[in-house]
């Protein structure tokens, strides 16, 4: 059975997503900026082009560096709250009958099967 998660304390979750959007405004920012000079550098260096190549850029830079932050800071959210230490991860418990194998004697054969 799994342990409860660090998250279901109403305490514990109100920080970890606080972190989690202030992690997010920080990257809006970022984005932004970023969005702003490669518009600029673009313009500069770019002669004659419709004005649907810098919409698509700005919104292929900014949905690609949100899309990239918003799953790291899961990733962080998940990790630094202690949420992935209550995941039991004890796969041996599904056959009973199985014996457990020596790790250490494992070819790289066997270590990619599993």
């Amino acid at each position: 059975m799994a342990s409860p998660s660090p998250l279901d304390d109403p305490e514990n979750a109100a920080f970890a997503w606080a972190r989690y959007r202030r992690l997010m405004r920080l990257m809006m920012g970022i984005t932004l900026a970023t969005v702003v000079i490669a518009m600029a550098i673009l313009y500069k260096q770019v002669e004659e082009v419709s004005a649907h190549f810098f919409i698509a850029t700005a919104l292929g830079i900014g949905f690609s560096m949100l899309l990239m932050s918003a799953l790291m800071g899961l990733v962080f959210l998940s990790s630094g709250t202690g949420h992935d230490n209550s995941v039991e991860h004890n796969l041996d418990d599904l056959d009973p009958d199985a014996k457990p194998k020596d790790r250490r004697k494992l070819g790289w054969k066997e270590g990619a099967e599993r």
